[in-house]
């Protein structure tokens, strides 16, 4: 487009050059800084400009001479000099296209709609310089926008897919720790850390994450009620067992003061049954009636204790008593000497024993032993003594005796006869026999 020389404008009154609508380029990564303002070089910029005596400021592209400003404010070199630096600021602007599509791909249509918009106005821009060489920079810059685009756009796809995934995983963890878990604290702090995690998750479309949050928001809403229950069934499970323990205090107390020491002590086993029966109480009164409930116990036993430990003391002379009767009678009661007599002494024993009476509670079963000692010692004679007496097992020993001699006859004849063999055979089994009866008196005489 050629502007007459009486139109051209003069620098005053040219428009300052203003950024258009649209993101302003970001700050570049530390690897992609801004390049650095080139300075001009008045001998390149005089290769496609000039300025004239009268001001008008030219540019030439293509051969074809282009009138874009007017300079009267200083010499033809300063004016020209001026319209080369608004070149190298044009230059500078499409360098910052370049910077910002290597740090920020994500933008390459927005770079590319600034590089186009810079290419269609090539021809308006009042430089002096390269245009030509700025216009190959500029649809360089449009390729690499493509290219960068469709990188980005992989690269959001990617990420999408990604995000989708991570929250698709905490939907799913959410679900089932709604429907299994019954760890409920820590269940609860995973619900929330997911909850935390997920608000970072970024770049789904809005159709999909408000599927996944509904199944997320879904799954917390469903532990929260499940956890509710369980707690609220905890709750009625201990106001249950705040009343089955404060009935069996009641009890409890009602007998503490009992002296039907053997009755009253298994009802308090039996209560304590119960008690353990029960479940826990609320936390904060659970201890106080476990408190009121053992000191009824121990109230009753305490009790018992006292009256067993005097009565205790009382059994020592029994248990003297006794000693005496063990020492007196247990050299008379000997079933070697005549077990008539041993066992009417026994008897005595056994009278006088009775009669004495009891022995202290932790020397019952030593005093026991004592005068089984004695009982198992006459037991036993008369047992030996029955079987001596048995005509059934005197019988069974003669009849194996009869069978070891006739053999050993047998034998003898055999010998006498001449015939070794046989009578070595008969021997053997007048042998066996033999060993039969031995075995049978040593039983009797046992």
């Amino acid at each position: 487009m050629t502007q007459s020389p009486g139109k051209i404008p003069t620098p005053g009154a040219m428009p300052a050059r203003t950024p258009k609508p649209g993101p302003r380029p970001a700050a570049p990564a530390a690897v992609h800084a801004a390049p650095a303002a080139p300075t001009v070089d008045a001998a390149e910029a005089a290769k496609f400009g000039r300025v004239d005596q009268e001001g008008t400021v030219y540019v030439t592209r293509g051969g074809v001479e282009r009138a874009v400003g007017s300079w009267q404010a200083g010499t033809p070199e300063e004016g020209l000099e001026h319209y080369a630096q608004r070149f190298v600021d044009l230059t500078t602007e499409v360098s910052l296209l370049e910077n910002r599509l290597a740090t920020r791909p994500e933008d390459a249509s927005s770079v590319r709609t600034q590089a186009q918009q810079l290419i269609d106005t090539l021809d308006e821009q009042a430089v002096v310089g390269d245009l030509n060489a700025l216009e190959t920079q500029l649809k360089a810059v449009l390729e690499h926008a493509d290219i960068a685009g469709e990188k980005a756009k992989e690269a959001k796809e990617t990420r999408r897919a990604e995000a989708i995934s991570r929250k698709e995983t905490l939907a799913a963890e959410a679900e089932d720790l709604a429907a299994n878990s019954t760890e409920w604290k820590a269940a609860g702090d995973r619900i929330r850390a997911i909850l935390d995690e997920w608000k970072t998750i970024r770049g789904i479309d809005r159709k999909t994450d408000d599927a996944l949050w509904k199944r997320y928001s879904k799954a917390r809403d469903s532990f929260n009620r499940r956890r509710g229950a369980h707690f609220a069934e905890l709750d009625r499970g201990r106001a249950a067992a705040k009343a089955a323990k404060e009935d069996i205090i009641e009890r409890a107390e009602k007998i503490k003061d009992s002296t039907d020491w053997g009755e009253t002590a298994r009802a308090f086993r039996d209560l304590m049954t119960e008690w353990k029966a029960a479940g826990r109480a609320p936390r904060d009164v659970d201890d106080k009636l476990w408190k009121r409930f053992r000191a009824a116990q121990d109230h009753f036993f305490s009790a018992r204790n006292a009256v067993n430990n005097e009565r205790d003391r009382e059994f020592e002379a029994n248990a003297k008593a006794k000693d005496d009767l063990i020492a007196e009678y247990g050299p008379l009661i000997d079933p070697e000497k005549g077990l008539g007599a041993a066992k009417a002494k026994l008897r005595e024993l056994q009278d006088k024993w009775d009669e004495i009476g009891y022995v202290p509670r932790n020397k019952v079963r030593e005093y026991e032993n004592k005068i089984g000692e004695i009982e198992q010692r006459v037991s036993a004679a008369e047992e030996k003594q029955w079987r001596k007496a048995n005509p059934v097992q005197q019988d069974k020993a003669n009849q194996f005796q009869v069978k070891a001699d006739d053999f050993r006859a047998k034998a003898e004849a055999a010998e006498a006869k001449g015939d070794a063999k046989a009578a070595a055979e008969l021997r053997a089994q007048a042998e066996q026999w033999q060993e039969f009866a031995d075995v049978a008196a040593k039983a009797i005489d046992s």
